[in-house]
């Protein structure tokens, strides 16, 4: 069975570096990560550029539409009513802070993804996303394309988030970087490799595969 290392290794030197989060600034990677909760990049995408228009993706400008303005404007989405709270609770929440994030990392320290995960409408895997592309935290994101990965390579408990997060640590010595080149590399092979068309592109990894 592959560890982290070595499949990241390999998923590198196959694959190479992935340029993500594909976004400009640290608080439209904070609205994607919201945005793309249950829905595909596209229809997240589509919001982020709908927002950008009536706000230019500046925080104070998003907190002071009503709650029915800022519906509308993500409705490309899904599930808009929702995720319109949850953007106004993460940006109230990060604005005590006046968005300066190296300060809210020092100020919650190990409590920093308990306190993300207290915000409604955050889960584990938005938490996660915050943590490695926002506060620079080295951790594992199991999203549902790395959980069907990690089952093929042998894996157990891959169909629950927590569980095979608890299970699978990163190495020491990787930084954030590093998770962050990880979870792209895990995404983009699990996106490829499970859409049949592209499939036969990316074999490299099938030897290794138990299930």
């Amino acid at each position: 069975m592959l560890n982290v290392t070595e499949l990241y290794h390999i998923l590198y030197k196959h694959m190479g570096p992935q340029q993500w989060w594909p976004a400009r600034t640290k608080i439209e990677i904070v609205l994607g990560a919201i945005l793309v909760q249950n829905t595909n990049w596209r229809n997240a995408a589509l919001a982020i550029e709908n927002l950008e228009q009536h706000t230019q993706l500046a925080p104070d400008n998003i907190l002071q539409l009503s709650d029915e303005a800022l519906q509308e404007i993500i409705k490309s989405s899904g599930f808009y009513k929702a995720k319109a709270q949850t953007i106004k609770s993460v940006l109230t929440w990060m604005v005590r802070f006046d968005y300066e994030y190296e300060e809210i990392k020092a100020y919650y320290q190990d409590e920093l993804r308990n306190n993300l995960l207290d915000i409604k409408g955050v889960g584990n895997e938005t938490a996660d996303v915050l943590l490695v592309y926002i506060f620079e935290v080295p951790v594992f994101i199991p999203d549902s394309y790395t959980r069907r990965i990690f089952y093929k390579l042998g894996y157990n408990s891959t169909n629950n988030y927590e569980q095979l997060r608890k299970q699978v640590s990163l190495p020491a010595h990787f930084t954030a970087q590093d998770a962050n080149e990880f979870h792209a590399l895990l995404d983009n092979f699990g996106k490829q490799y499970f859409n049949k068309k592209e499939q036969q592109k990316l074999q490299f990894l099938e030897s290794y595969f138990i299930r």
